[in-house]
C-alpha cells in the first residue's frame, strides 16, 4: 500500500506539458511512491472535479478520489501507452470509481427512471472518451466527436449539457427553453445514434 498522499501541492511542480504521466504510471508499477505523489500533485485538484461532477458530493468526491489513487497504484502495471495516454488512463479511474459510487447509491436508494438512465448513460460516455481535459470536447475526442456532429445541434447541445456540464434534464430544459418530456426523448435517443456510431 502506498504511503499517504500529501495534500500539499508542490509549489514548483513542472510545467502540465513537460509531464510524463505514461513514465509516471510505469514508475508506480515498479513501486515508486514518489511517482504517485507526482501524479497526485499534477492531477488531484482536476480529478477532484471530475468526481464532483459525477457524484454532486464534496466529502464522497474525496473518498472516490481516495479510493481511484489506491486503484492508479494498485493497477498502473496494467497501463498500456500503446492503447492511449496516461492522463486519459488516470481520468478514466477516476471517472469509473465515482460511477461506480453513483452505482451503489441508486442500488442503495430507489430512484426515477431517469436517474437509473443518467447513470448509464454517463458511464457509456466514459467508456469512450478520453480526453486531454475532463472539462472539454474537442478534436483528439476522435470517433466519439464525429458521431457527435452528425446529431443535431439542439440534440447535440443536450448531450454535451448532460454528460459535460453535469446538467440535469430539468436544466437542459429550461437552458434550451425546450419541454422537459422533449429533452428527455432527445437524450434517449440521441444516446441510441451514439451507440451505434460507437459500434
Amino acid at each position: 500500500m502506498p504511503p499517504p498522499l500529501e495534500t500539499d501541492t508542490a509549489s514548483a511542480l513542472d510545467p502540465p506539458n513537460s509531464f510524463n504521466h505514461a513514465q509516471a504510471l510505469q514508475a508506480c508499477a515498479r513501486g515508486d511512491h514518489q511517482a504517485l505523489q507526482r501524479i497526485y500533485q499534477h492531477e488531484s485538484r482536476y480529478l477532484l472535479g471530475v468526481a464532483l461532477r459525477i457524484v454532486r458530493q464534496r466529502q464522497q468526491a474525496e473518498d472516490v478520489l481516495h479510493d481511484a489513487f489506491m486503484n492508479i497504484w494498485t493497477k498502473s502495471a496494467s497501463f498500456d501507452a500503446a492503447a492511449g495516454s496516461g492522463r486519459g488512463w488516470i481520468y478514466s479511474v477516476v471517472r469509473n470509481q465515482a460511477l461506480n459510487a453513483v452505482r451503489s447509491n441508486v442500488r442503495e436508494v430507489s430512484v426515477d427512471e431517469e436517474t437509473a438512465e443518467a447513470v448509464d448513460a454517463q458511464s457509456a460516455m466514459a467508456v469512450h472518451r478520453d480526453t486531454l481535459d475532463a472539462f472539454e470536447l474537442n478534436a483528439n475526442m476522435g470517433k466519439l466527436n464525429d458521431c457527435l456532429q452528425r446529431l443535431e445541434p439542439v440534440r447535440r447541445n443536450c448531450i454535451l449539457y448532460a454528460y459535460v456540464d453535469g446538467c440535469s434534464h430539468r436544466e437542459i430544459a429550461e437552458r434550451t427553453q425546450t419541454p422537459l418530456g422533449t429533452v428527455k426523448a432527445w437524450i434517449k435517443r440521441s444516446m441510441g445514434t451514439l451507440r451505434e456510431c460507437m459500434a
